[in-house]
Order: C-alpha cells, then sequence, then structure tokens
C-alpha cells in the first residue's frame, strides 16, 4: 500500500465533507430564492445533511469492520460524487434535500471510516501526524468553501457549488479503489435490531432539537426528544445480549477512549457554535455580507491549516489527550475573551486577533483527540469507534447550531434569526445592543460546555502512546 496515496485520498475525502459545509450556508439564500421557497425549508439543506450524517456515521464504521474499509470508504466517495451531480441538478427545493440526504450516506461512510483507515495503516507513534495531515485538509475545504462559495453564487450560479465536487471525487474513487486495502477485516454479522434502535433514537433527539431552534418548544418536539431519550436504554439491552453488537459496551470501560469521546462531542458543541454566534454578530450587528463575515474568521482556519500537521507530530509522542485539552483551554480563552470584549462597535481587528487564538486550538484538540481515541481502540472495533467518534461530533454540530438560534431568539424572533444566519437581514439601534447580549449569555453557556470537554481531555490523557 502507499501511505502518502492514501493520506491524499483521506486528505480529499475531509476537503470536500468541509467545502461542502461552509460553502453551502453561504448559498442558500440564493438557493431560497431560485427554487422559490422559505429559509425555514432551504436551511434543511444543511440540517439535512448534518442529521442523516449524525444518525449513520455508528453504522457506517461498523460497515467498515464487517465488510471491508476500502469497500466502505470507496463506496462512500462514489455516493458523494454522484449525488453531488445530482444536488446540482435539483430543480426544486424536496428534490435537492433528498438528493442530500443520498450525500450524506456518502459522507458518513467517508468520515466513519477515515480515522480507522489512519489506525489500520500507520502505527501508533505516526497517527498523529496523519491526523493532522487530514485535519489540514478540514481547514483547507473549509476555507475554499468560504472563497468559493461567495465567488460561485455570486458570478456563476448556486449549481457548481455541487458540481466542484464532481472532478475531485473522481480524481479520489480511482486513487481509493488502487490504493486503500483491507487491514481489519471483522468476521461478523451486522446487529440490525441495534442499528434500528439506535438511528430511531438518535433522529428523534436531533430532530426535536432542531424544530426545537427553527419553531420554539411544543408538545410534538419535546416529545420527540423524551422518547428519543427513552429508546436508548432499550438500545444498551439489546447491546448488552447480542452476539455481534454494533457497539461493544465494553470500549466505554477504556478511561482514555471514553473521555476522549465525550470530550468530541462537547468540543463540536462549544466550538462549532462560536463560529455561528461570531456569524450571526457579524452579519447581524456589523451588516457585513456572509462572504465578508466568513472572510473575518479566515485567519483562524489559516492558523490551523499551518499548525495541525505540526500538534499531530507532538502528539505521536506522547499524551495526545493533554495536548487536546490545552487546544480546549485555548478556545475556552477566547469565548472569554469575547464575553467580555464582543460589543456593537468592537474593531474587526478585534476578531481577526481572537479567531487566531480559537484556531490554535483547534489545531491542538483535533489531531490530538482522533490519536488518543484510536490509541486506545481494540483493532477489532476501529471501524465501529471510529464511526462512534464522528457520530458524536456531528451531534456536536448539530447541537451547536440548536444552541446559537436559541441564544439568537432570547432577543429577536427565531425567523429573523434564521435571517441573521444566512446573512438576509441586519439589526438597527437598540436591538443590536439586546442582540449582543443574549450572544455574551452563549458565550459563557459555550466556555461552560468547552471547560467540561478539557477537562475529559485531560483525564484521559495520561497513558502514553507507544509503538
Amino acid at each position: 500500500m502507499n501511505n502518502k496515496a492514501i493520506l491524499l485520498v483521506l486528505t480529499l475525502g475531509t476537503l470536500m465533507a468541509a467545502v461542502d459545509t461552509t460553502i453551502v450556508l453561504l448559498a442558500l439564500p440564493t438557493i431560497t430564492i431560485d427554487l422559490h421557497t422559505d429559509l425555514l425549508t432551504s436551511i434543511w439543506v444543511l440540517l439535512g445533511y448534518l442529521l442523516v450524517l449524525a444518525i449513520l456515521s455508528t453504522q457506517a464504521g461498523r460497515i467498515g469492520d464487517i465488510v471491508g474499509r476500502s469497500k466502505a470508504y470507496n463506496l462512500g466517495f462514489i455516493l458523494f460524487t454522484v449525488a453531488s451531480a445530482l444536488c446540482g441538478l435539483s430543480f426544486e427545493i424536496y428534490m435537492l434535500i433528498a438528493f442530500r440526504i443520498i450525500q450524506a450516506i456518502g459522507g458518513a461512510l467517508l468520515t466513519a471510516n477515515s480515522y480507522a483507515v489512519i489506525a489500520d495503516i500507520f502505527q501508533p507513534t505516526e497517527r498523529g501526524k496523519a491526523y493532522g495531515i487530514t485535519s489540514l485538509g478540514w481547514n483547507v475545504g473549509a476555507l475554499l468553501g468560504i472563497i468559493l462559495g461567495g465567488i460561485i453564487t455570486t458570478f456563476i450560479s448556486w449549481q457548481f457549488i455541487f458540481y466542484i465536487n464532481v472532478p475531485i471525487g473522481i480524481i479520489a474513487v480511482l486513487l481509493g479503489i488502487r490504493n486503500i486495502r483491507d487491514v481489519n477485516r471483522v468476521k461478523s454479522k451486522l446487529d440490525l435490531l441495534g442499528t434500528i434502535i439506535l438511528g430511531i433514537s438518535l433522529a428523534l433527539v436531533a430532530l426535536g432539537t432542531i424544530n426545537f431552534a427553527g419553531y420554539g418548544p411544543t408538545i410534538e418536539d419535546l416529545s420527540e426528544i423524551f422518547v428519543g431519550l427513552l429508546v436508548l436504554p432499550l438500545f444498551i439491552l439489546n447491546e448488552s445480549r447480542v452476539s455481534n453488537p454494533l457497539i461493544n459496551l465494553k470500549v466505554f470501560k477504556i478511561r482514555l477512549l471514553s473521555f476522549s469521546l465525550w470530550a468530541s462531542l462537547l468540543q463540536g458543541i462549544g466550538g462549532l457554535s462560536l463560529t455561528f454566534l461570531l456569524i450571526m454578530y457579524l452579519q447581524g450587528v456589523r451588516g457585513l455580507s456572509p462572504l465578508d463575515s466568513s472572510l473575518l474568521l479566515t485567519p483562524g482556519y489559516i492558523v490551523a491549516t499551518i499548525l495541525a500537521p505540526i500538534m499531530g507530530r507532538i502528539a505521536d509522542k506522547g499524551r495526545p489527550g493533554t495536548l487536546a485539552g490545552i487546544g480546549m483551554l485555548f478556545i475556552f480563552s477566547s469565548l472569554i475573551i469575547y464575553y467580555f470584549g464582543l460589543q456593537v462597535s468592537t474593531p474587526f481587528s478585534f476578531i481577526l486577533t481572537i479567531t487566531t487564538i480559537t484556531g490554535i486550538g483547534s489545531a491542538m484538540f483535533w489531531p490530538s483527540n482522533a490519536t488518543a481515541v484510536m490509541f486506545s481502540a481494540p483493532k477489532e472495533f476501529y471501524g465501529s469507534i471510529s464511526g462512534i467518534s464522528r457520530t458524536l461530533g456531528n451531534i456536536g454540530t448539530i447541537l451547536s447550531y440548536v444552541l446559537s438560534i436559541s441564544a439568537a431568539t432570547l432577543s429577536i424572533p427565531r425567523s429573523v434569526a434564521f435571517e441573521v444566519l444566512l446573512g438576509v437581514h441586519s439589526l438597527d439601534g437598540g436591538v443590536s445592543q439586546v442582540f449582543v447580549d443574549g450572544l455574551h449569555i452563549a458565550f459563557i453557556v459555550s466556555a461552560i460546555i468547552i471547560i467540561f470537554g478539557a477537562i475529559f481531555s485531560f483525564l484521559g490523557g495520561n497513558t502514553k502512546v507507544k509503538n
């Protein structure tokens, strides 16, 4: 196997996933107008994708364990690429959402197995560097999504935000088929009942929380969340009794693994909510366009791109959880600074400086956390654990959106909050100050979430990586 070629394929996968997230967010207002719909419907082009990722990632990782990592990963790339082309051909909003769901199925197979592919082919002392390189793909992709999203949407057409995935996907599929091989294939059967129960639980909880943010508390939404949580004990009971469980609950007795997984969830909630909150501030309070507001956040992406491979190599030398915890503290400090320093007329130079601190924290956390997770995962569960990690991260993304919208609606109507997030509405006068006060509350909530994530990382970081 050509390890460099495999890393290239994995990096292309993370780059495409990152591009597709930021680029779609910037294009949603244009999609809404062109497909003659409303923002509360078009937002599901983004949220539907995230919801399916959250539901399927654990199952997709388990499928990789059983049928083989190469088959699962390459199939994911094929689905993602074909669905991207179909998204571009969509002429109706529900058609676009449906093809985004197919794209998310491919994305789940990609992201859920990427950590496991690296764990299969790299020694423990080399994995941090590999995870750092794939993190580079995420940061470059997010940055490209911001730049290309504005350029393509403004000067070409929104369809091409999906078409650009096609040539990249074709190249990646050819490289993947040629280079990725199965290493730790597990001879067992898929736990279909467990898959269905967990899927129902995650779907109900995620759907209820998303609708809660979008439409406010209703009996229906609260019931969905309650029933979803109520189903979880049934899943745990099923997993403890079947011979080939979807998730072997014994792995959570491994302290390093368990703490690092929970840290991934908490970073997803607190870290990504920071990005959403800043975009809402720049667009709603300062009146910037989606492109201009996103460009103000690019220093963080640039710093993270440069530092991620370096931090991955440092994580290889030992105590990756400790390094991830320090990264969380950087993110925590940026949230506290925003709480005390972000006002209606704060200079943009202030934001540029603090995004650099956030970028340093992200560069330290992601490759180190991935190293900590996969180092302590048993080989026969690499795919499953990789999938769990991505599931928790995707749930964190959904909850970060819920936190951001909920904070915004402390001072403005929910419909206006959506318009502020998507850059089609700005606030005036005293409303801006009240809105900023609401964002301050969200900054503190996010900071509390991040500090718990840091604690989990430190608690799980006392085992040194060895060959």
